[in-house]
């Protein structure tokens, strides 16, 4: 499931869904799995990766200001993992850091309950913390929402920011653009080797991906790129909520086309002074909650501002990390 509804909001989170918890003995349980999955990226790439629950990002799990929660989190990698509640004002015992402080390291097959109390209100995020710097890039990522006690919009949109190095055959150097090699490449040729390198994609197969490479080829939104990434549909007249996370190594300028934003929150704790933008750099490790009156209909392009990052494996056609604003005056959904 997609969305849900908070009262008069609608929370969305395009293409990952919600986790879901039980009410016990008065506090939230959620069931958490790490695992290989098979994400499909778009259309012809489906990339080997780790995720949670069967996707990577995991599902936005939400909860409210105030709630204990318990995370019973299953291990079904082939090596130890934990998980790090990013930003989240936890005990040091369940911040999910093992071998430097005090939280327990979980292995294969075993499932290990973390349990804390939710002291605040705002965009977080959750993430493994063990070899983090090849376990994240493997796709150990997800968003956490923790509401308020009165919702101010009409919709919210929670949006994770990925990107990967997958093994497509193609030799293409850093960035795709044939580093160390001396002599010019043209346009045509460029374009005759990543035509030959999708060739040589296999047909129907899963790609590896590199998890400790720095040449990144797919750029994603809630583990899709474009066309794939699904668009933001809002209705006239709504005041909408984006919510954003960036759990990859570069920083992500996001850009949106035809209104002007006002950011409302960094890193989960509101802004005592708004201000107005329409390009926010989301970097490493950060959230950003944006809001904007739908008051000028139309497609609006919202999308990555560095060039590379709206292509997928370096091709020409629009793609990565670029999505749409869809809606109209009569918009109904």
């Amino acid at each position: 499931m997609h969305s849900r509804r908070v009262g008069t909001t609608k929370l969305v989170a395009p293409d990952i869904g919600f986790l879901p918890c039980q009410m016990v003995q008065g506090f939230k349980h959620f069931h958490l799995i790490a695992e290989p999955v098979q994400q499909t990226l778009t259309n012809g790439v489906t990339i080997n990766a780790w995720g949670y629950n069967g996707s990577t990002p995991g599902p936005v799990m939400v909860v409210s200001q105030g709630d204990r929660i318990q995370v019973a989190f299953t291990n079904r990698l082939p090596e130890e993992t934990s998980i790090h509640w990013h930003g989240l004002i936890v005990p040091n015992t369940v911040d999910g850091v093992p071998g430097i402080e005090a939280g327990p390291v979980v292995k294969p097959g075993e499932t290990y309950v973390y349990d804390f109390v939710i002291r605040q209100a705002g965009t977080f995020m959750y993430h493994a913390h063990t070899m983090d710097a090849q376990q994240e890039m493997m796709g150990l990522a997800g968003m956490i929402v923790s509401l308020p006690e009165r919702q101010m919009v009409n919709r919210e949109y929670i949006i994770l920011l990925q990107e990967w190095a997958v093994k497509t055959g193609a030799d293409m150097g850093m960035s795709g653009m044939g580093m160390g090699k001396t002599s010019m490449t043209t346009k045509s040729d460029m374009q005759s080797t990543m035509e030959k390198a999708t060739e040589q994609l296999p047909s129907g197969k899963a790609l590896d991906i590199d998890p400790m490479s720095m040449d990144y080829n797919y750029f994603t939104m809630n583990g899709k790129s474009f066309p794939d990434t699904t668009p933001l549909r809002v209705r006239y007249g709504e005041k909408v909520r984006i919510r954003l996370g960036n759990l990859s190594m570069d920083s992500h300028p996001m850009h949106l086309h035809g209104h002007e934003f006002q950011v409302i929150a960094g890193d989960g704790s509101t802004l005592p002074i708004p201000w107005f933008k329409n390009t926010i750099n989301v970097a490493p490790g950060e959230t950003w909650d944006i809001e904007f009156q739908a008051n000028n209909p139309g497609i609006w392009a919202f999308h990555c501002h560095k060039p590379h990052h709206t292509t997928n494996d370096h091709k020409t056609d629009v793609g990565g990390m670029f999505t749409t604003l869809n809606y109209s005056r009569r918009s109904t959904l």
